[in-house]
């Protein structure tokens, strides 16, 4: 069984990403809009990265299913945050 102090060191993708995302939910409340949704979907799609290359133990509660398709459910939603955050008029 895995210690507290391991737990919370395979948690780091998901605070990093998850990070990234509530800076762009920041940048977004306060500042421009389409920034703050970039931002978020940079966060998305460093979640998704970081999946991608992690393996299962270091990805922590970002493995949800196998690797494949964790990756490609968040590269897809990450890129369809971008391509919103893109054409939706201002």
């Amino acid at each position: 069984m895995a210690t507290v102090a391991e737990r919370r060191r395979s948690e780091w993708p998901l605070a990093l990403s998850g990070a990234v995302a509530v800076v762009g939910l920041v940048v977004l409340w306060f500042s421009d809009w389409r920034n703050g949704v970039l931002i978020f979907a940079g966060g998305v799609l460093l979640a998704a990265l970081l999946r991608a290359v992690l393996k299962d133990d270091a990805a922590g509660l970002l493995r949800v299913r196998g690797r494949t398709f964790d990756t490609v459910l968040l590269v897809s939603v990450g890129a369809a945050i971008v391509l919103l955050g893109l054409i939706v008029p201002n």
